[in-house]
């Protein structure tokens, strides 16, 4: 298991991104309401570059007819496509089968790190 130090946490202020590449992975690393993700720069249906698409929120659950937006800065949505995937886990919002890889962030003496390999 390997840390790597991406960025100092003051230059991710929160409702920011920043696209690092970490072992010749590109990883797009969010502040979602002052806490720290990561997930894989790649949208696992054609591969596009993922991290470069909109964050926001999605719908939910709600009644006929009746729209209620939630999760406001949690989901980005691919740029090519529009499939939405949750920052904090990598899962997509339509199924459980589909996924893009999230990553451990490890926040320490103002330093972000993603942890890469087996731990």
């Amino acid at each position: 298991m390997a840390v790597h130090n991406v960025a100092a946490v003051d230059e991710l202020p929160e409702g920011t991104f920043k696209i690092v590449e970490v072992e010749g992975r590109s990883i797009g690393v969010y502040n979602v309401k002052g806490e720290i993700y990561a997930i894989h720069n790649y949208c696992p249906h054609q591969g596009a570059a993922l991290c470069r698409g909109p964050v926001g929120g999605t719908t939910l659950e709600s009644q006929v007819y009746e729209f209620i937006y939630g999760r406001d800065q949690e989901i980005v949505r691919c740029p090519w496509h529009g499939w939405e995937f949750d920052l904090k886990t990598g899962k997509s919002l339509f199924s459980d089968k589909v996924r893009t890889r999230s990553y451990k962030v490890q926040v320490e003496d103002g330093q972000i790190g993603i942890v890469i390999g087996q731990g």
